[in-house]
């Protein structure tokens, strides 16, 4: 790629923008009042605002490999903290996506360097779901269910943080868990019963 486009096609962006709407970028610098914070994975396929089709200043954005909540990192949970709290988003998305590069290579024996302790944590999720993914016999079957569990195991992470729960109560925030199809476009909402997903565990984590 030349880089020098990118300029070029900033310059047709804005173009664009101040043609439909004069007052689009001057609206923009004023602020922003998202309502949902979005937590999805980096892959450069995968691009959150586009596949939601919703426009800047609507959505808050974390992308990392395989799109992971751990909570000793502290740009994720930064992140968290800042859109809840301060932006006070009534919703976050987890959203996952098939032929994810980032769970496919946990699931490999081999040494990845810097990138072994980022992805222990998709291990750590396929150990808790052994069971049931060593039951799938097709291999590409069986990713597909890891990444679902996964987004699952990332929110269950993000129901665990003292302000997500806080605003739950507060002012009834949601933790959606999403999978994006990259065959299709397809956006699928997992329906994650977090109720009855919680129940046994709930006492464990529960900071109120």
């Amino acid at each position: 790629m030349d880089i020098t486009r990118i300029f070029k096609n900033n310059q047709s962006w804005v173009q664009k923008k101040l043609s439909v709407e004069p007052g689009y970028f001057s609206d923009l610098s004023k602020g922003q009042t998202p309502d949902i914070l979005y937590i999805g994975c980096s892959d450069s396929r995968v691009t959150a605002e586009e596949l939601m089709g919703v426009s800047p200043g609507e959505v808050f954005v974390l992308r990392n490999i395989a799109n992971m909540v751990p909570n000793t990192d502290l740009g994720v949970m930064s992140v968290i903290n800042y859109a809840v709290v301060h932006l006070k988003v009534n919703h976050i998305v987890v959203c996952g996506h098939y032929n994810c590069g980032g769970v496919q290579a946990a699931m490999k024996s081999a040494d990845m360097g810097i990138l072994n302790p980022w992805l222990r944590n998709i291990r750590d999720v396929y150990r808790t779901h052994r069971d049931e993914l060593n039951a799938i016999a097709d291999e590409e079957q069986r990713y597909k269910r890891l990444v679902e569990l996964n987004v699952e195991e990332q929110c269950i992470n993000v129901l665990k943080t003292a302000e997500v729960q806080k605003a739950q109560l507060d002012r009834g925030l949601t933790v959606h868990g999403w999978v994006f199809d990259v065959h299709s476009g397809q956006l699928i909402d997992l329906q994650i019963d977090f109720i009855k997903l919680l129940e046994n565990i709930k006492e464990i984590y529960r900071l109120d």
